[in-house]
């Protein structure tokens, strides 16, 4: 179901230490990866489990971009 629904690749930026076990248990979200205070992730559908990841930490950016479909498989 997750490789069908549009998805985006997203950087987060965080003052302190990211929430990496948060976002990487929410639903539509794959390939997490942290260097520092950032992570790059896809979330595919429903943009809400990701952000409700995020609650109660201090986020200085946030970078959405869409992929292509044949990206996305």
């Amino acid at each position: 179901m997750v490789q069908n629904a549009a998805g985006q690749r997203v950087e987060v930026t965080f003052i302190g230490t990211p929430p990496t076990p948060q976002i990487a248990r929410a639903s539509g979200v794959t390939d997490v990866q942290v260097d520092g205070h950032l992570v790059r992730c896809r979330v595919y559908g429903s943009f809400q489990p990701f952000l409700e990841a995020l609650r109660g930490y201090e986020v200085t950016s946030l970078t959405a971009i869409p992929t292509r479909e044949e990206e996305s498989a």
